[in-house]
């Protein structure tokens, strides 16, 4: 049985499907994909060809390849590259890992989400499709989902995270988080 600090394609999938129809109505197929090297800069032909993007920080636990010691983080980045074109959306996503601070050993692990932060996390991502694909207003667009109960963390360690290595992370939004 999978455990939350899995990293778990098939259930942001999952979720992606489920929720689809109800985020996005419209006849428009949308799918999901996965890419563990995209960044947050899109070149002026990936602009052109209608890529937008969206940066979410949430939360998730992790748990060392090599070590076995599992943390708790609050300051999770999952980058989002979406668009729709000729009829058709495109949803990639890639999760930001995290290196164990036991270990220290630059392997950066993927996060495991608990199933309401990928809910959270992908209904952003259509308010956004909604936005900047279908010209919809959204009411919640600038508002961004309740935050979730207080979990107190020590603080972000940008030596231990993939994101702040890559110049991606969201630290500096509100509230703490740690890595390791």
């Amino acid at each position: 049985m999978a455990r939350s600090t899995d990293w778990l394609p098939s259930l942001w999938m999952e979720i992606f499907n489920d929720l689809l129809d109800y985020e996005l109505d419209n006849e428009d197929p949308w799918t999901l994909h996965f890419n563990y090297s995209i960044t947050d800069k899109l070149t002026a032909q990936e602009k052109n060809r209608g890529w937008k993007i969206c940066c979410t920080c949430t939360q998730a636990e992790f748990k060392c390849g090599s070590c076995g010691k599992t943390w708790f983080s609050a300051r999770v980045t999952v980058l989002f590259r979406y668009r729709l074109r000729r009829g058709r959306g495109t949803v990639i996503m890639r999760p930001f890992g995290q290196s164990c601070l036991t270990c220290q050993d630059d392997e950066f692990d993927l996060p495991g989400f608990a199933r309401k932060t990928v809910e959270d996390s992908l209904v952003k991502v259509f308010s956004k499709i909604r936005k900047n694909c279908y010209m919809e207003n959204d009411d919640n667009n600038d508002v961004d989902a309740a935050p979730s109960p207080r979990r107190y963390t020590k603080p972000h360690k940008s030596t231990l995270c993939q994101a702040c290595r890559e110049g991606i992370c969201k630290q500096d939004d509100d509230g703490n988080g740690s890595a390791g």
